[in-house]
């Protein structure tokens, strides 16, 4: 049976130019993500974790090579294409939630789903849905700053479901939470990969975490090794 690719990078490279250097982040790096898979990527601070992220997530762009989201290059795609391209297979979790203080938890995870022109009843519907399976079906009408840093988490693991990607991809998703609620969170991460067989791509710098994924991907020197 073959597994369905969702990312795909072949001898990825980045390069950054600060004043008269020319510093090489990510030096080419070939990596396939399938569906339902789990994924993590370690590394020191500064190793490039969050740009090859980004690149994958088609958020930034390589200097070289080349990367495929659901067999699409998305270099070859306009800004909006790409956005679009994004918003319906991709979802993104960051250490800081990164939801919008004004919204409730409801509005913030309905959000991509209007943003995808569903109508407010069916976006809330789903909304309340995804809200209810990370445990946050009696929070829907508290706004960020009524809830605790853990349910602000889960509240953007909601949100970045919310559209039933293929693939979330989350930077340091746990990195800014207690140890007992990042376990948590990440059960809940594991329990939302098997019903929905969303392929999930961390970023972290815990080991007991990474330890939890079907593979590890180690980065230094800008070279990705299997661990």
């Amino acid at each position: 049976m073959t597994t369905k690719k969702i990312i795909s990078c072949k001898n990825l490279s980045k390069h950054f130019n600060e004043g008269k250097l020319d510093v090489s982040v990510l030096k080419g790096i070939n990596l396939d993500i399938q569906a339902g898979e789990k994924v993590a990527i370690v590394g020191t601070s500064g190793s490039g974790k969050s740009t090859l992220l980004h690149i994958l997530g088609g958020l930034d762009l390589p200097n070289e090579g080349r990367v495929e989201v659901l067999g699409k290059d998305i270099a070859t795609l306009s800004d909006t294409a790409r956005g679009k391209l994004r918003n319906e297979s991709l979802g993104f979790i960051y250490q800081f939630h990164h939801l919008l203080p004004e919204f409730t938890a409801l509005e913030n995870v309905a959000m991509p789903l209007l943003i995808r022109g569903l109508s407010v009843s069916d976006a809330s519907e789903q909304a309340t849905a995804i809200l209810d399976k990370v445990g946050l079906g009696e929070r829907l009408t508290h706004k960020p700053g009524q809830l605790s840093g853990g349910e602000r988490q889960r509240a953007a693991i909601a949100r970045a479901l919310v559209t039933q990607p293929n693939a979330v991809l989350a930077d340091e998703p746990t990195g800014n939470l207690d140890h007992k609620t990042a376990m948590h969170i990440f059960d809940i991460m594991q329990t939302l990969n098997q019903e929905m067989g969303t392929a999930f791509i961390i970023v972290t710098h815990d080991r007991q975490l990474a330890e939890k994924m079907d593979k590890i991907y180690t980065l230094v020197d800008g070279e990705l090794t299997t661990s």
